[in-house]
């Protein structure tokens, strides 16, 4: 409202990953990854933003991948896939490309085929991804002002180290908001 903006937020399904998930999950609904879901999406937006990565490094089972892949079974190449997808779809549109925020237990390595990764390398892959086509990055991860491991922080601005509150959300919308206006 703030920005004379309409937001449809049915795309954004909370627990999905941007990569496709090789095994089967409970509830299955958390395996339509992100480029599933941006088949459905109508194509008379005006802007798209995509603000995923966190549930690939917390609980999908994907490769990381590498640069060069191109297809949905490593992180990378999904990343490749649903950018140049929607770059098709909305041609001359603005897509934001939004990186996961700090989680409190975002050192944690977690271990996937190719290796082993921190939720910084998933980060940096959504950065190298979208400079490779041009995407505009809002870098919540370096400038949303919310570490949840510093207790006062997690406390003012998550629910439970991760998850936003009302007062998490009002920082991420005020950032998205003063990014869009740049472009």
């Amino acid at each position: 409202e703030k920005y004379g903006l309409k937001a449809v937020n049915c795309y954004g399904v909370s627990g999905t990953r941007i990569a496709r998930q090789h095994s089967v999950s409970n509830p299955v609904s958390f395996d339509e990854y992100f480029s599933l879901r941006a088949d459905k999406m109508p194509a008379d937006a005006d802007a798209v933003v995509v603000f995923g990565g966190v549930n690939d490094y917390g609980h999908g089972d994907a490769p990381m991948g590498k640069f060069t892949d191109r297809t949905p079974d490593t992180f990378y190449g999904a990343c490749h896939e649903l950018y140049l997808k929607l770059i098709n779809k909305y041609p001359g549109k603005p897509i934001i490309i939004m990186t996961p925020m700090h989680w409190d237990r975002e050192l944690e390595l977690h271990g996937r085929p190719d290796g082993e990764y921190i939720l910084e390398d998933y980060v940096n892959a959504i950065k190298e991804v979208a400079r490779y086509y041009s995407l505009p990055v809002c870098d919540l991860f370096a400038s949303s002002g919310i570490q949840p491991t510093v207790p006062v922080l997690r406390e003012l601005y998550t629910i439970d180290g991760i998850h936003p509150n009302d007062n998490g959300n009002r920082v991420i919308a005020e950032k998205l908001g003063n990014f869009m206006l740049t472009l």
